[in-house]
C-alpha cells in the first residue's frame, strides 16, 4: 500500500492551516482601526464623524440648560400655557440628553461630554443663557418671569436649530442625523408658539 494519498492529503492539510493563520494574522495594510471586527458577514459597521461626536457633546448640556430653564417655571410663572410648554420642553429633552449619550457611549466609549458643570466651552455655545440671566430668572415672579424665560428659550431654541442643522449637514450617523432633523422640527414649532405668547 503506498503512503503518497495520504501524504498528499496531510500536505494539503498543512497548507490550509498556513494559509488561514496567515489571513488572521495579516495586519491591516493602511494601519487604521478595523471596525468591522467581529462583525458577521454582510454587516455594516457604525458609521460616525467627528460631526457627530460634537453634536452630541455639545447638544447634551444645552439640553441639560433647557431642563434647567424649565424647572424654574411651575414655582414663577403666572401663565398656564407657559407652565404647559416648559413640561414639555423638559419631556421631550431629557429622553433627547439620554439617546446622546448613549450615542458618545457607542461611538467613543464614554459618554462623558467634557462640558461638565457648564464650564465656559458650553457657556460659548450657540443659544446657551449666560449665568447673569439665569440668576435673574430666579428672581423674578409673573409676568416678568415668563417674558425674561421666553425670550431666553427662544435664543436657547434658536442656537439649538443652528447646531442641528450642522449635524444634518455634516453628520453620518443616520440616527444621529435623524435626531437633529427632529429637534428642528420641534423647536421651531415651539419658538413660533412662543413668539404667539409674546404678541409677536
Amino acid at each position: 500500500m503506498t503512503p503518497t494519498p495520504r501524504l498528499l492529503a496531510l500536505a494539503a492539510a498543512f497548507a490550509a492551516v498556513l494559509f488561514v493563520s496567515g489571513c488572521t494574522e495579516t495586519p491591516a495594510s493602511d494601519g487604521h482601526t478595523d471596525h468591522t471586527h467581529g462583525a458577521s458577514e454582510g454587516a455594516q459597521p457604525a458609521a460616525f464623524n467627528d460631526a457627530d461626536v460634537t453634536f452630541a457633546k455639545d447638544m447634551i448640556p444645552h439640553h441639560e440648560q433647557a431642563v434647567e430653564m424649565s424647572a424654574l417655571v411651575p414655582d414663577r410663572s403666572s401663565d398656564p400655557a407657559v407652565v404647559e410648554l416648559a413640561a414639555a420642553i423638559s419631556k421631550a429633552q431629557e429622553p433627547e440628553v439620554g439617546q446622546m449619550q448613549a450615542f458618545l457611549k457607542e461611538w467613543t466609549g464614554s459618554s462623558e461630554t467634557g462640558h461638565e458643570g457648564h464650564d465656559m466651552g458650553a457657556m460659548n455655545m450657540q443659544g446657551m443663557v449666560d449665568g447673569a440671566t439665569m440668576e435673574k430668572l430666579k428672581t423674578l415672579k409673573g409676568a416678568d418671569f415668563d417674558t425674561l424665560w421666553l425670550r431666553s428659550m427662544i435664543g436657547h431654541h434658536e442656537g439649538a436649530i443652528a447646531m442641528a442643522k450642522t449635524e444634518i449637514a455634516d453628520g453620518a450617523d443616520a440616527d444621529a442625523k435623524k435626531l437633529a432633523e427632529s429637534i428642528v422640527d420641534a423647536q421651531q414649532s415651539e419658538i413660533a408658539q412662543m413668539k404667539s405668547m409674546l404678541g409677536e
